[in-house]
């Protein structure tokens, strides 16, 4: 893993890593001891955004896979308003 300082000072090795995410091998880069970022080529990114886009249900599918419930409502009297 990569350090953004790492990054900043060896820049040509970052552009190494930019060259292993184009060949298919993602990159991780880390900021402060802890993962931060995936350098992935333009393709794989775009591959796997279609395959999340596609996995999930639209809005309204989403929302007609709720169960039908019965919801009971109390009865309301309206109150007394002098005029």
């Amino acid at each position: 893993m990569w350090t953004l300082q790492d990054a900043k000072n060896l820049f040509s090795e970052v552009v190494e890593v930019v060259n292993a995410a184009l060949a298919g091998l993602p990159e991780k880069v880390g900021r402060r001891g802890k993962p931060a970022v995936v350098v992935v080529s333009d393709a794989e990114f775009t591959e796997l955004l279609n395959a999340a886009r596609q996995a999930r249900p639209s809005l309204a599918e989403h929302l007609l896979s709720f169960p039908a419930i019965e919801i009971e409502r109390g009865e309301v009297t309206p109150r007394d308003v002098a005029l």
